[in-house]
């Protein structure tokens, strides 16, 4: 396990190395100049000098990302051109927003995907599981943010029952209010992850019931109901369990249309509205924390998963 444990966070560490370094391309790959949005359209030849000697501009591209690399290191991922407020302070400012909303929104994908999965695992002949295997479709195939115009359209325009923009309001200050602005945008998107979730656990769930172990359980007398809840269901979760992990990892990046449709001011939204302002140093710190935390939500379902199947980690460390 020791070993194990030394080669995933040596991965995890090349891995976000590579990744800081696509930020920082994609960056200078888009059009415009920063020192021009910093210094504004109207400004003149020694205006713009200034602006890129204060950005850093002035040096070459390694300097310059190896600047913003040690200092991202340290927690400084520079300052907003447009708020002049430090990076991390703002995405930190926006990351509870979007934890709780992706926290509910992971909520129902687990409250809908188990059932439904279970279902169609075990009755995909019947009526329920003929149609819950539409639902799975659709679901697929429906995109996130036309779901929530169309949950707007209906429970807020005309139904008049939840507000069409959300508003971030703590769990344990008005748990009423945290459902009532968090439950369309978090809808929105458990339909989309709930139907991938279901598909992984239903097709996993009818692979382990064909196997001896289960065959030889129910020889033995054991009832049906303890033969799926104690040895199918048990031995299906696994490959469900890294799913919901990456599925969760997602969230955190994956929400950007959604909270912006529902004008929700999480991460996603600050990222969003960052790249229309071509406020380049907010992107960078944004998007490399995104990855960052898609990586540790990964090395935290690769460890659980071996915690959970000795044969992974035993033969891993092979």
């Amino acid at each position: 396990m020791y070993a194990y444990l030394v080669r995933r966070l040596l991965q995890f560490g090349i891995v976000l190395f590579l990744g800081s370094v696509a930020v920082w391309a994609l960056i200078f790959a888009l059009p415009g100049d920063p020192a021009t949005v910093l210094a504004g359209a109207d400004a003149g030849p020694e205006e713009l000098a200034a602006a890129r000697t204060r950005l850093g501009l002035d040096r070459t591209v390694v300097q310059q990302y190896a600047s913003w690399l040690g200092n991202a290191l340290t927690g400084d991922l520079g300052t907003s051109y447009f708020s002049a407020e430090p990076v991390t302070s703002t995405l930190l400012d926006a990351v509870p927003a979007t934890v709780q909303l992706a926290a509910l929104a992971m909520l129902l994908t687990v409250l809908i995907a188990v059932p439904v999965g279970l279902t169609v695992a075990l009755s995909p002949r019947s009526a329920a599981g003929r149609a819950l295997k539409a639902y799975l479709t659709a679901g697929l195939a429906v995109p996130a943010f036309w779901l929530g115009l169309l949950l707007i359209i209906v429970f807020a325009v005309r139904l008049r029952a939840l507000p069409a923009a959300s508003d971030h309001v703590l769990v344990w200050d008005d748990p009423a209010a945290t459902w009532r602005n968090l439950i369309l945008p978090a809808a929105a998107i458990a339909v989309h992850t709930s139907s991938v979730t279901a598909r992984f656990l239903a097709a996993s769930l009818s692979e382990v019931l064909g196997r001896d172990f289960v065959r030889t359980a129910r020889a033995k007398g054991v009832p049906e109901p303890e033969v799926i809840r104690r040895h199918a269901l048990r031995n299906a979760a696994l490959p469900t369990v890294t799913v919901v992990g990456i599925q969760l990892g997602g969230f955190l990046g994956g929400t950007v249309v959604i909270e912006a449709v529902f004008n929700y001011p999480g991460l996603g939204r600050l990222l969003y509205t960052a790249i229309g302002e071509r406020d380049y140093a907010v992107v960078q710190g944004g998007v490399l924390f995104v990855i960052a935390a898609f990586l540790t939500l990964s090395l935290l379902v690769d460890l659980l998963y071996a915690w959970l199947d000795p044969r992974v980690r035993l033969a891993r460390s092979q």
